[in-house]
């Protein structure tokens, strides 16, 4: 139950991943969200999936999200587990139940 959200493209930065998708978590107005910070009691979206990337790869250190694209900086760098890891996060978020 629940839709996938695609992910149009992921491109490594440095210690950032840019992440697009089609969908739009917030407006033209982005929110920055850093572990412990006030995901944990936020409801909106963008705040909910930041707390799941940090949770998802304790390594993250900062989620900014903005429109349909997210900026998730991990000290040390990617590699394809970690970025497979965080497409996968997002690409479920909107997912109450995963396929059996």
């Amino acid at each position: 139950m629940g839709q996938t959200i695609e992910i149009d493209e992921a491109v490594q930065l440095g210690d950032t991943l840019l992440v697009s998708t089609d969908r739009s978590f917030t407006g033209q107005d982005g929110a920055a969200y850093v572990p412990g910070g006030i995901t944990d009691a936020n409801p909106i979206f963008p705040a909910q999936l930041a707390q799941r990337l940090f949770k998802a790869d304790p390594t993250v250190n900062h989620v900014y999200v903005m429109s349909n694209t997210l900026s998730i900086r991990r000290p040390g760098g990617w590699n394809d587990a970690s970025i497979d890891l965080a497409k996968q996060t997002i690409s479920n978020f909107f997912r109450f139940y995963q396929d059996a």
